[in-house]
């Protein structure tokens, strides 16, 4: 772990950036520009002051059997590239086969949160969602789908707009059976082939 960084630190830092940019921090319009950033950065990055494997630790058994796919999608995320700190801006689909215990909807929702609220690559958020789940729950399979915007291809580098990309990751009878991963993407709509 790294040596904690105070928050006037942090507001040194954002003045530095401005002054480094060519701008003048003491200028009326950036006065408290500081402070709105790292109020900012508090935000965006509140996922590493949270462990995603708590929001699963309750779970039901009541379920009446049920043994069928569980899936989540279009869960909305906001996140940003560790490489050039631009936002990533995606929905997350998720998908997971009980193995006798569910867990409440909302608590798949937060692990994709916690992790997007960290530096990220997407591959390894994707990975990261679908190990967590499936180390605490025990499921029969997991699944998730990410798809995002990367502003860090948009807004620089090569500038292309409306691209986005897709990453998966599937693990038990979601990466073994075929039919299982087709209703998963079938659910999800995700296009297969041509």
């Amino acid at each position: 772990m790294t040596d904690p960084v105070s928050r006037d630190q942090a507001e040194d830092a954002v003045r530095i950036l401005l002054r480094w940019a060519g701008e003048d921090p003491q200028r009326e319009g950036l006065l408290d520009t500081p402070k709105r950033v790292v109020k900012a950065y508090g935000d965006w990055f509140s996922g590493y002051a949270e462990d995603p494997r708590e929001f699963l630790a309750r779970t039901f058994e009541e379920v009446a059997g049920y043994d069928e796919m569980i899936v989540l999608r279009d869960i909305e995320f906001e996140s940003h590239c560790e490489h050039h700190m631009a936002p990533i801006i995606g929905r997350a689909h998720v998908g997971y086969l009980p193995a006798g215990k569910v867990v409440g909807i909302s608590k798949l929702a937060r692990v994709v949160e916690t992790y997007a609220r960290r530096f990220q690559v997407q591959e390894k958020m994707t990975a990261q969602i679908a190990r967590c789940i499936q180390d605490v729950l025990q499921p029969i399979g997991v699944a998730v789908v990410v798809e995002a915007k990367h502003q860090c291809m948009t807004t620089r580098g090569v500038h292309k707009t409306g691209v986005s990309m897709v990453t998966s990751k599937m693990m038990g009878t979601f990466r073994t059976d075929p039919m299982t991963r087709a209703e998963f993407l079938d659910v999800i709509a995700v296009k297969r082939g041509g």
